[in-house]
């Protein structure tokens, strides 16, 4: 399959409504490869938060971030906007906003984060990268978050 901007764009839009629907780890999972190694990082001090800092290497490394994630926050309002895609190196980053709560401590705080995807020959997700607030995660999960 040649890869064209129209068929990562189409890729990377499907996976992030089908996560900002709140599709379980198994569905999202039908966006990622199956012929090349897969890995969810988000960048951050993995002691801030039990998904940062990790790599979750492999099919089931990635089920179990988003399994990590789904144990950890909810969230609402979830929407994508510019996404920036660039065929040669087969890879599209976009932009997400959300309004996270932590789910132990009930503190909820307004986000703006980024994630850049990386696709195998089959417009599957390779390398899935997000960038977020790692400060804000970490005082809503101490409970500390001040929202005034």
């Amino acid at each position: 399959m040649r890869i064209t901007r129209d068929n990562l764009l189409h890729a990377a839009k499907s996976l992030c409504t089908d996560f900002a629907s709140k599709k379980d780890p198994d569905a999202l999972m039908t966006h990622f490869s199956t012929t090349h190694q897969c890995v969810a990082y988000e960048h951050g001090l993995p002691i801030l938060a039990p998904f940062l800092g990790r790599h979750f290497v492999g099919r089931d490394g990635v089920r179990d971030y988003f399994k990590t994630i789904a144990s950890t926050l909810s969230f609402d309002r979830m929407e994508f906007s510019e996404y920036i895609v660039d065929p040669e190196v087969q890879k599209v980053s976009v932009r997400g906003r959300a309004r996270f709560t932590w789910l132990s401590s009930e503190q909820s705080w307004d986000e703006i984060f980024t994630y850049v995807l990386d696709f195998d020959d089959d417009c599957k997700v390779t390398d899935y990268h997000v960038w977020a607030d790692t400060g804000a995660a970490y005082l809503a999960s101490k409970g500390q978050l001040s929202t005034g």
